[in-house]
């Protein structure tokens, strides 16, 4: 493609370097979309013959068709998909293909591909997100009363129940979804048109091919239009918070199938044994969930790194713009899938759970809360009340449910037998009526709120 201008054809190592293909191909349902989309432009508006135009669009559909069912075959001279679509036209339609690329560049080509590409995987992503809500929706509901402990600083602190938590992730996830869906809102205008940098003196409808392709609107700023990657960074931002939230569940989800925590028990088809130790039944499922989410943030790093320094319009250093997004959708895909999959077919041992929420003096705050309550103590007494009660609790070896009476007046004289309604882990969680809390009643309406929310595709 460069005859007109360079005598001498690049070097083994420049074409090598140079060439995308071995990646870009997987942009070719896009590229033709979008050439498909210019094309019936150009012929509306008169700047191409209806009959090139009409003969352009039966090549791409052809090449569509060949695509579909083999795929393409890469030159590497031919360096990225915009050229292997051109050169496979040229070959199926003659000269005619060679007006396909008027008013028009590689470089809005190229942005128009690649929006075009992040929309869809995030739309895909979404789905994904979707499913996993659903999961979580389904065995919160199943767990909406069974008690477990909630930790801080991974210490038992206070009694919740197995529902709660697994709806803040709940919460997490439906927060990752809708910062995709704003990154799709805001990328969602076409570059097509911009031409290399400045636009064209052609008489181009942007309208129409922002429309064909369903954006909003065309892109304002023909610059702007093909130097700019944000909208990339913003899908990679929101594919690593994401990564995150599913890497601390799978964190747990890996503590928690140890043998001194029990909580839960790992089905076959999300664990892996040991070379050497028969008995082993390894998270390994989790623990690659883990692993990944630092494939995430580090695609996202690398193409922030990339546009850092570059100054307006196109540079090379851009062409580096696409693998990191497709290596961070493949990995997010599939850790959501992984984590779905788990989440559903877990199997959670609520004895183990509810006698490890009844250790570590966890309803302590209970007993506050009552003093502050009943005996109309200020709460800073209150807990120093209790921190007593606590101390004499471990001195005795029980918890803070077994202490006679006697011992907590001898404490405080102002406590009474009523007290003992508060101290079980069960009265602990049904006392957190709050709004978010963690009694049962409230996690099944927040359940039942939230499915209400998915049905309405929210």
């Amino acid at each position: 493609m460069w005859g007109g201008r360079f005598a001498d054809g690049p070097s083994a190592v420049m074409r090598e370097i140079n060439a995308s293909i071995p990646f870009d191909k997987r942009l070719w349902r896009q590229d033709l979309a979008g050439s498909k989309a210019h094309a019936r432009m150009l012929k509306a508006q008169g700047i191409i013959a209806a009959d090139d135009a009409d003969a352009i669009l039966a090549g791409l559909d052809a090449i569509e068709r060949d695509y579909a069912a083999g795929g393409l075959v890469e030159d590497m001279a031919l360096e990225d998909i915009h050229m292997h679509v051109e050169a496979r036209l040229a070959e199926i339609v003659g000269p005619a293909a060679g007006r396909l690329h008027t008013a028009r560049s590689r470089n809005d080509q190229v942005a128009t591909d690649f929006r075009l590409w992040v929309r869809d995987s995030i739309d895909a992503i979404d789905e994904g997100l979707r499913a996993f809500q659903q999961a979580l929706l389904a065995r919160a509901d199943d767990h909406a009363a069974t008690i477990m402990p909630g930790f801080t600083h991974l210490q038992v602190a206070q009694p919740v129940t197995l529902g709660h938590h697994l709806m803040a992730y709940y919460e997490m996830a439906k927060r990752d979804r809708s910062r995709f869906a704003d990154a799709r809102a805001r990328m969602n205008e076409c570059p097509l048109g911009a031409a290399a940098l400045a636009g064209t003196s052609f008489p181009l409808d942007r309208e129409a091919t922002a429309k064909a392709l369903g954006f909003d609107r065309p892109t304002a700023n023909s610059l702007d239009s093909v130097s700019d990657r944000d909208f990339a960074l913003e899908f990679l931002s929101a594919a690593a918070m994401t990564g995150l939230h599913l890497s601390r569940l799978a964190e747990e989800i890996i503590i928690w199938a140890s043998q001194p925590y029990g909580f839960v028990s790992l089905p076959d088809a999300f664990s892996t044994g040991s070379s050497i130790m028969p008995q082993k039944r390894n998270p390994d499922a989790a623990e690659l969930v883990r692993g990944h989410s630092g494939r995430l943030l580090g695609a996202f790093q690398a193409l922030a790194v990339t546009m850092k320094g570059l100054p307006l319009a196109y540079s090379k250093d851009m062409q580096d713009d696409k693998e990191p997004a497709f290596q961070a959708y493949d990995t997010l895909a599939l850790c959501l899938a992984a984590m779905t999959g788990m989440v559903s077919t877990l199997s959670f041992n609520a004895d183990r759970m509810r006698a490890a929420a009844a250790g570590g003096f966890s309803t302590a705050t209970d007993l506050a809360d009552w003093l502050v309550r009943v005996a109309g103590v200020p709460f800073r007494e209150a807990h120093h009340i209790t921190g007593r009660a606590v101390k004499a609790a471990e001195a005795a070896g029980t918890g803070l449910a077994e202490l006679p009476i006697a011992s907590l007046r001898a404490i405080d004289a102002r406590i009474d037998a009523r007290v003992y309604d508060v101290l079980s882990v069960e009265a602990s969680v049904a006392s957190r009526t709050s709004h978010g809390g963690t009694a049962p009643d409230g996690v099944r309406a927040r359940i039942a709120a939230a499915r209400d929310e998915l049905e309405r595709g929210r």
